[in-house]
């Protein structure tokens, strides 16, 4: 059965241009949706310990350096004494921090994370190739798995000069409009695009494909050529370029992608730079 515990609420009603002409209605995922979307209310988490734990810890999102009781109690939905107790605790055991009055995400947190054995097997093999191809072509290289009906980057390489890209270390995209999202949906399991439909193609720029006739015929075509690219339906002035790698293995599917503004995008130089890496990764590294 699909895994869904990180799904996405997506409403393609509720759009809104900023003043570059993009749409914002696609922002980072609210924390409190993934337990929403798996059947789980934040209500029955919060009957557990462990589940305010879980509340508390999801309060926290990628642009989040710190938060106040107050918005910790807000985002949880859990009574204030209960919030401050249990942070005090969660600082002891150094899963927080305070800063400033605020909470912040504890070292322990990084330290926990960084153990994870699928994403630390997967840094440490792909991770030099990634460099070498950033130093080879001047641009953003990504790696990114499948979360339920996110992509979520894992590993990045870029230079200190490089404009920001749409993308974020640790942070996730709808998988309908990302390059890397379209590879996981041709070479993920078949229930995975019904699902990512049935939840709502939102739109994030006026380029992005959010007809589920022309979604199926582009993944479609994913399978056929073996890698994906989307032009400007993340940010408007960026294109993506990815391939898929380790697919069938015990790492489990993922996407290795590249980011480029339009202005230099090329295509075929990108690809074959991709499928090169690719194709040394796999031939290197023997995943079963």
């Amino acid at each position: 059965m699909l895994n869904l515990r990180y799904t996405r609420v997506m409403d393609s009603q509720k759009t809104e241009r900023d003043s570059n002409g993009e749409y914002v209605g696609l922002k980072e995922r609210s924390p409190r949706c993934a337990s929403l979307e798996n059947g789980v209310s934040s209500g029955d988490k919060s009957n557990s310990v462990l589940g305010k734990a879980s509340l508390i810890f999801e309060a926290f999102q990628i642009d989040d350096d710190s938060l106040t009781l107050s918005e910790l109690v807000r985002r949880t939905g859990i009574p204030k004494p209960s919030v401050h107790r249990l942070a005090q605790e969660l600082v002891e055991w150094g899963l927080l921090e305070r800063s400033k009055g605020s909470y912040c995400l504890g070292i322990r947190m990084f330290e926990f994370g960084s153990r994870v054995p699928r994403v630390r097997v997967l840094r440490e093999t792909v991770r030099p190739f990634m460099v070498a191809l950033h130093a080879a072509t001047k641009e953003t290289i990504h790696l990114a798995v499948l979360d339920g009906l996110d992509v979520l980057f894992v590993d990045r390489a870029n230079g200190f000069r490089q404009a920001p890209t749409p993308s974020r270390f640790a942070g996730r995209m709808p998988l309908h409009c990302s390059c890397s999202g379209k590879v996981m949906l041709g070479y993920g399991p078949p229930e995975l695009l019904s699902a990512v439909i049935s939840h709502g193609l939102g739109r994030r720029t006026r380029a992005t494909i959010v007809s589920p006739r022309h979604l199926s015929a582009q993944v479609e075509q994913v399978r056929n050529d073996g890698y994906a690219i989307e032009m400007e339906e993340v940010v408007i002035g960026y294109m993506g370029v990815a391939v898929p790698l380790f697919a069938g293995t015990d790492l489990g599917l993922c996407a290795l992608s590249m980011t480029v503004p339009t202005f230099r995008a090329d295509s075929p130089r990108h690809l074959a730079a991709l499928q090169d890496a690719r194709r040394r990764i796999e031939g290197v590294n023997t995943v079963s």
